[in-house]
């Protein structure tokens, strides 16, 4: 299934993120665009949401200089540009894929691409993995530990239904049930010529 090979590559993503822990950390790839494309997109766009779940967590300290959370906004910014970027590649990967399929007449279209799916299974990881610290986390108290674990398992059960989803979705487009389409998001607030603000300044 695919959602094994995704939910295991995000596994691994975080747990190496966390051997370092920084935000400032080198990236490196593991799988090659050439040979293993589905793999390298997965662990790329694990990557950006492993790194941006840390820059939300350091902007929210009240005591954050005014001129670094500015930075920090800015990389947010860009990282959310990344990582929509990287959901249409994967949407994309996935149009190729099943580009000879003919679908049915009575075909539907689903609410969400394949790719939005796999975005809200990679941010489902780093919950399951935070989560899971906070549940066993030594220094907080039995009261805590309690309250997190009974989330992680919600967390650990809604892995288990998006997964699913996932991968009916997939076989679904596949055998040509439903069919999928790749709409570029189109945001307006980094474009100079769309967003009002910037266009002033040109």
């Amino acid at each position: 299934m695919f959602s094994t090979k995704a939910n295991s590559i995000f596994q691994d993503v975080i747990k190496t993120y966390h051997i370092k822990d920084s935000v400032d950390q080198p990236f490196t790839n593991i799988y090659d665009d050439k040979t293993h494309l589905l793999e390298h997109l997965l662990y790329r766009k694990c990557w950006i949401d492993t790194v941006q779940w840390h820059y939300e967590d350091i902007i929210r300290n009240p005591n954050i200089d005014p001129v670094a959370a500015l930075k920090l906004k800015r990389q947010i910014d860009a990282s959310n540009q990344d990582r929509t970027d990287m959901v249409e590649y994967i949407d994309s990967y996935f149009l190729s894929l099943y580009t000879g399929v003919k679908p049915k007449e009575n075909a539907t279209i689903n609410t969400e691409s394949p790719a939005w799916g796999i975005d809200r299974l990679s941010i489902l990881a780093l919950k399951v993995f935070h989560m899971d610290q906070e549940a066993t986390r030594l220094d907080a108290s039995e009261a805590h530990r309690s309250a997190c674990n009974q989330k992680l398992n919600i967390l650990l059960e809604q892995r288990t239904d998006l997964s699913t989803a996932i991968d009916t979705l997939l076989e679904d487009i596949k055998n040509g049930d439903k069919y999928m389409k790749v709409y570029k998001q189109m945001k307006m607030y980094n474009d100079e010529d769309l967003n009002p603000v910037l266009r002033s300044q040109k």
